[in-house]
């Protein structure tokens, strides 16, 4: 749940609690509680890979500089392990 909440604040756009509750219901089709997804969220922010400012009496998490280079890790490990499973197609 923590590399696919990093990977939509990478894409720029604060999100709320709520809205990661929604967003895994619509792509996904699970409603996780919201005890689950906020002890996600405040475990990121911990890290330090997220971060949490009070928008209009909503929590809204945007991605850190740390989360951003894991981010961009991930996204380079991602690009050569799908270069090295092209090699085993027939």
């Amino acid at each position: 749940m923590g590399i696919v909440i990093l990977a939509e604040l990478n894409k720029g756009r604060p999100r709320s609690g709520f809205d990661f509750i929604a967003f895994f219901n619509k792509k996904f089709n699970i409603l996780f509680s919201s005890g689950t997804v906020y002890s996600q969220l405040y475990s990121l922010e911990r890290q330090g890979l997220i971060k949490g400012r009070l928008v209009s009496n909503a929590m809204v998490y945007l991605i850190s500089e740390k989360g951003q280079k894991i981010m961009d890790t991930v996204t380079r490990l991602n690009l050569k392990i799908q270069e090295c499973l092209e090699k085993f197609k027939y």
